[in-house]
């Protein structure tokens, strides 16, 4: 029994401008606070159609969002699970608009199966996945490839505060000890997948430490993410060894967006990541050209449509 959770938001809810403008009461060109983090283009009609043709064996989607409702989404579907923040993430750490603190509650949603995977909604699933692509005898599937992290960068620097953390509880692997700037391993932004269990025992070691995260209501560099839950799951031999490069891929579309249009139309990979920034070129052509993409291998609607 595997769920899929994904996490929405539409920054074009006057209501929900109003909260952002006023509690960031700055503009939102920072990275932190950009637009790109929050702009919606219309495709999580996609998500919906590639899950169900694609992924049919999913028992339940968790649709994770501040309040907010597609307008085409039909709610009465039987396999959807309307979330609203306020039902599983404490009330005095709303409303929140970093993500990776709202991340860090997903074992809280009322529901949700042992085993899960998590999606932000720039992941897409683009051809047929079996359920061993993300769990082999109840293990997620992962890859522990290592990586170097020099600290430069913001998310570099939450990647080292998870590490930090970890090797308070893990006396191994040894390398991590000896070369704190070695940060772990490699981290494919593309959907993950979880133990519930796995939260629950982050939170019982590190509970302190997750409560003042819990305050950064925007991303800062002290912040630590969903990589932790992920460490931890691997850190802890809980995790199935999977080349997860070869049939996942990120495109930055500020970078590689031509490659990201070819990827969706030709199906080249069963997930991928279509990584949004505000500095893309000839943006709307772009976003033009993959929702082509996708209509052309998701025409039909899906049932979670009205």
């Amino acid at each position: 029994m595997i769920d899929f959770v994904v996490m929405w938001v539409d920054m074009d809810d006057p209501a929900w401008r109003e909260q952002f403008s006023r509690f960031s009461g700055i503009d939102n060109s920072r990275n932190e606070v950009s637009e790109a983090r929050f702009r919606d283009y219309g495709f999580m009609r996609y998500w919906f159609r590639g899950v169900e043709k694609f992924a049919p064996w999913v028992r339940k989607v968790h649709f994770v969002t501040c309040g907010q409702k597609p307008e085409w989404l039909d709610e009465s579907n039987p396999r959807l699970n309307l979330v609203d923040h306020k039902d599983f993430i404490p009330a005095e750490y709303l409303p929140l608009f970093n993500s990776g603190v709202i991340e860090s509650y997903l074992h809280l949603i009322p529901g949700l199966a042992e085993q899960f995977v998590f999606f932000n909604d720039d992941f897409f699933i683009t051809r047929e996945v079996a359920p061993e692509r993300f769990f082999v005898d109840g293990r997620p599937c992962d890859v522990a490839a290592l990586r170097f992290n020099s600290g430069g960068g913001q998310w570099a620097k939450m990647l080292q505060n998870n590490v930090r953390l970890v090797n308070k509880h893990f006396r191994t692997p040894f390398w991590m000890r000896t070369f704190p700037r070695f940060v772990a391993y490699r981290t494919p932004h593309n959907a993950q997948p979880y133990l519930r269990s796995t939260f629950e025992r982050v939170w019982a070691a590190c509970g302190d430490e997750l409560s003042e995260n819990s305050t950064h209501r925007f991303r800062t560099e002290r912040d630590l993410t969903q990589e932790l839950f992920r460490t931890w799951q691997i850190c802890e031999d809980n995790y199935e060894p999977y080349d997860v490069y070869g049939d996942t891929r990120m495109f930055p579309l500020v970078l590689h967006s031509r490659a990201a249009i070819r990827a969706v139309r030709e199906q080249k990979y069963a997930l991928v990541c279509l990584n949004d920034n505000v500095h893309i070129p000839h943006y709307q052509r772009v976003m033009a050209s993959l929702r082509d993409g996708f209509e052309l291998i998701l025409p039909e609607k899906s049932t979670f449509e009205l």
